[in-house]
């Protein structure tokens, strides 16, 4: 994989690196997130949405203390970098109402089906924001976006081998804040240099973004699952 084309297969990714600690503990420790959960010894509903729920929990603390933590639940989402065979990538400018801006962000949408694996979200909400389907799907990260108060998970894909859905295959209509999106091709560069300068704000785009850069330029083995569509 060279350059800001995708080609070629992709090589397993390495297992995760041990670092030492720096606080004196033992170690070392492997570079990999770990699943954990400390006693809730009583919880409280704050808020019920149609989106979101709100909750309190009293969370037991490994030296005895228990302290009160509210949790926003979240449905999740996906979020797609689609690049065609010269390095472009499909964005979209968004209004963004908690925020008060149009952001310039990759397709993305909640996985608001039950039981849809998160390439088929992707595959539809791409489908839908864009236009395109893609025949190859690489996944470049999975994130909690605010895991100090949210459970939200993002799943990132790369897309490539796009092309567009044949007149008369797309049966969605745009409604709200995408009724007057705006759909565009941007150079994979020039998407990098605007979230280095500040220009872009939505914090997934950024990521999906700079680490579509960094797996093109750099060793085939940076993008570790390779899908099909419906995998």
């Amino acid at each position: 994989m060279t350059g800001d084309g995708v080609t070629g297969d992709v090589a397993a990714a390495p297992g995760p690196a041990l670092v030492a600690r720096a606080d004196g503990g033992p170690g070392p420790l492997p570079l990999r997130d770990k699943p954990e959960s400390w006693p809730v010894t009583a919880s409280a509903e704050l808020a019920r949405g149609s989106l979101i729920r709100v909750r309190n929990d009293t969370v037991q603390m490994p030296g005895g203390t228990a302290a009160g933590r509210e949790v926003v639940e979240h449905p999740g989402a996906v979020a797609i970098v689609a690049l065609d065979g010269t390095g472009r990538l499909l964005m979209v400018r968004q209004y963004r109402h908690p925020v008060g801006h149009l952001l310039w962000e990759i397709p993305a949408g909640l996985r608001d089906v039950s039981g849809e694996p998160p390439q088929d979200t992707a595959a539809r909400e791409l489908a839908e924001e864009t236009g395109y389907r893609a025949a190859r799907w690489h996944q470049l990260a999975d994130i909690y976006s605010s895991p100090g108060f949210s459970n939200e998970q993002i799943v990132i894909f790369l897309a490539t081998d796009l092309e567009p859905l044949p007149a008369g295959q797309l049966n969605f209509v745009r409604e709200h804040e995408e009724a007057s999106m705006a759909v565009a091709w941007v150079p994979l560069a020039a998407a990098v240099a605007a979230v280095q300068a500040g220009d872009l704000h939505n914090g997934v785009t950024a990521l999906g973004i700079l680490s579509a850069y960094a797996a093109l330029g750099h060793a085939e083995g940076m993008l570790p699952r390779v899908s099909q569509p419906g995998g």
